[in-house]
């Protein structure tokens, strides 16, 4: 008999803050509604809901700052975001597409609005992720992926019923391009109306689901809109989705890594002196330069 996954909460989208000047961000978590290790092996989620940024000669964003410990992955719903790193990459990504940056042992990065979509303003909504690493790779080398919408997995439902993009993990034999240290699925799912989809999720998977768009039934019991996180609950290894709209959702499930975790700002990693080795090493200039 198919065990449900059960609702543990639906979250409205916290107060906004701003990361720059150029990401009007709602942090999901972690939070007072779900604690650090919740999520794991997912450890943050900022959500920047559809906000329309005027034009701007000067392209808004976040100057240079460290990472140590772990992985940033920003999702492109709306506009377009560069990134330059001290390791010498850089890239622009656009609506469909995601930048994945491997912190690793240490690395500087910026992040802002790309210089035309910059110039002309519009609707810009973004996803980004912190993805904690298991403790033997916190100190690998830092790396980029640039991972284009044309080269995600892509599963296409029947009866034209919409489509899975599948960015990390896989999704019924389809797999993702994104390479991981820690098992995750990661779906960007597009459900046309009256859809219905059954998510076939591993047993104590922490799983989310964050309504990019839309308005979609779970499990025949409870509906969630537009700029809302579902947090499952941990048991059972099914999810029904049912569109009462064209619905975008964005799918994250993971392997918790069942380890300590210490954070402090942009540093996450497993002990106090861990961290303290990474201010100093930052301090030192071990994380490169970047202007």
């Amino acid at each position: 008999m198919t065990k449900f996954r059960q609702i543990e909460k639906i979250l409205n989208p916290p107060p906004y803050h701003w990361v720059g000047d150029g990401f009007k961000v709602h942090t999901f978590f972690p939070s007072h509604e779900i604690e650090k290790s919740r999520m794991s092996p997912f450890f943050l989620l900022d959500y920047n809901a559809k906000t329309i940024f005027p034009p701007s000669d000067i392209p808004k964003g976040v100057g240079p700052h460290p990472h140590r410990g772990f992985e940033t992955v920003t999702i492109a719903y709306e506009g377009s975001v560069a990134h330059h790193d001290s390791n010498g990459n850089s890239g622009v990504i656009n609506k469909g597409d995601v930048q994945w940056m491997t912190a690793g042992s240490g690395i500087l990065h910026k992040e802002y609005h790309e210089k035309d979509f910059s110039k002309k303003g519009g609707l810009f909504q973004m996803v980004q992720l912190w993805i904690n690493l298991p403790a033997k790779y916190k100190m690998i080398e830092p790396k980029y992926q640039a991972l284009l919408h044309e080269n995600m997995g892509k599963f296409e439902l029947t009866k034209n019923e919409g489509i899975i993009n599948v960015i990390a993990g896989d999704f019924m034999g389809v797999k993702g391009p994104a390479k991981t240290f820690s098992p995750i699925n990661i779906y960007d799912m597009r459900l046309k109306k009256n859809a219905k989809l059954t998510l076939d999720i591993k047993e104590n998977y922490n799983t989310g689901l964050l309504i990019i768009d839309g308005e979609v039934e779970i499990n025949e019991s409870m509906i969630a809109n537009t700029d809302q996180f579902i947090l499952l609950d941990s048991s059972g290894s099914t999810i029904d989705l049912s569109a009462n709209k064209d619905s975008v959702i964005l799918s994250l499930s993971g392997a918790p890594l069942n380890e300590q975790i210490f954070q402090y700002g942009p540093f996450l990693m497993n002990t106090k002196s861990e961290i303290v080795q990474a201010i100093d090493d930052f301090n030192n200039g071990k994380f490169g330069q970047l202007e």
